[in-house]
């Protein structure tokens, strides 16, 4: 019996003792544990010589640690999470106040889902073959903007930009086809490192999140050709409060959908990195969209890989976000581009028909995945909710 005594603490909980999601609040670093935090400065001499790292007032020394560090300090919160006594000064306290947990060094978005890549493609370029010939020889990204990944609840202000016009050319003005785009994302550690293999990169990997990485349809659709996303993702993009081990995912770990073509050897993965975490995409309160990130036909190992190849580095804090998470049926898609195929057909919310999102509409993405002995693993959620273009 631990001495922890929230009642969604239990091995069938999503944050039970198997998950052990790491934060910041007010107190500094925190592990969640079900519906409590567990503040870790007052017990830090519980942890021995990993003390320092969890009297820190962010998870930016611990991601600097290494993964020898993050195994040995996870090996010691279950001992003390699932210990019949409590450590002296510890105590459970409530989950509000959380913050961003760690200093977002560069942010890089893929586009791993062949389902949203091949659905935006007939939807965008309905003339075209929906994949471009690189997309199954390559994992594709872009590099966003780490000054705009917010923590979950942040309110997101409704974007401004060009659109396209008529024969007078493009307008300017507030977005008109807000949406979402589900995703998962990796957070990075250890030293800085480049030219990783695909065995390499899964060191570097902290712990897994979710992501919302709102778009501006509208605008994407005017500017994104030749080079791709600027104003039309850049203005926000919302992640979980709460960092999930990746060793926690030892059991969820599957392979990718194949690819029709050989890869490159440097993209090779003699055991594949794909995870089965199941997606749920709430629309003020409804459940409109199951994403399962199984179907993503490339892992977080090829795109650290993919990303590195060149001489770029993989440092502390680098953010790496799936791109989309579709599936083959329409329930399973994660953008409300794709929910609504560009506009031309409603989505039932409750009473309501939406296509894109309203002023006042929120959104919330949560996520399991399996556990060992049949448990849950849990990705803390990630929510936000659109502010007029005034941010009144």
């Amino acid at each position: 019996m631990s001495w922890i005594d929230d009642p969604a603490f239990g091995r069938d909980d999503p944050f039970g003792p198997q998950t052990l999601p790491y934060g910041v609040i007010g107190e500094g670093i925190a592990v969640r544990v079900g519906d409590s935090a567990l503040p870790l400065r007052p017990i830090a001499e519980s942890f021995g010589a990993l003390a320092d790292l969890v009297r820190a007032d962010t998870l930016d020394p611990l991601l600097r640690a290494g993964r020898p560090a993050w195994s040995a300090l996870r090996a010691r919160l279950v001992e003390v999470v699932t210990a019949a006594s409590a450590p002296r000064g510890a105590r459970l306290v409530g989950l509000e106040g959380a913050v961003l947990p760690f200093t977002v060094a560069d942010y890089v978005d893929f586009y791993s889902s062949r389902h949203h890549a091949e659905n935006v493609g007939r939807i965008f370029r309905p003339d075209d073959p929906p994949l471009l010939p690189n997309w199954t020889h390559l994992p594709v990204g872009y590099h966003g903007r780490a000054g705009t990944v917010v923590v979950s609840g942040t309110p997101v202000v409704r974007p401004h930009g060009q659109r396209r016009g008529g024969s007078k050319g493009p307008v300017f003005g507030p977005s008109q086809r807000l949406d979402v785009e589900a995703e998962v994302g990796f957070v990075c550690g250890g030293p800085v490192a480049s030219r990783l293999s695909t065995s390499r990169a899964v060191e570097h990997v902290f712990g897994v999140v979710l992501v919302n990485d709102w778009s501006a349809r509208d605008i994407q659709g005017w500017e994104y050709q030749p080079l791709g996303p600027f104003l039309g993702k850049s203005f926000a993009t919302s992640v979980s409060a709460w960092i999930t081990p990746l060793e926690a995912f030892a059991v969820a770990r599957v392979s990718p959908p194949p690819l029709p073509n050989p890869v490159l050897d440097y993209l090779v993965e003699e055991r594949p990195h794909g995870l089965d975490i199941s997606l749920e995409v709430e629309w003020n309160g409804v459940v409109v969209s199951r994403p399962p990130f199984r179907e993503m036909s490339w892992t977080f190992a090829q795109q650290l890989a993919h990303l590195s190849v060149n001489g770029a580095t993989v440092r502390p804090g680098d953010l790496i976000a799936s791109g989309t998470v579709s599936g083959p049926a329409r329930e399973e898609r994660g953008s409300f581009l794709e929910l609504s195929w560009g506009g031309r057909e409603p989505v039932t919310v409750g009473d309501q028909e939406r296509t894109f999102l309203e002023d006042g509409d929120s959104v919330r993405i949560t996520a399991t995945a399996p556990g060992e002995d049949g448990s849950l693993v849990g990705l803390a959620e990630v929510e936000g909710t659109v502010l007029p273009a005034d941010g009144s």
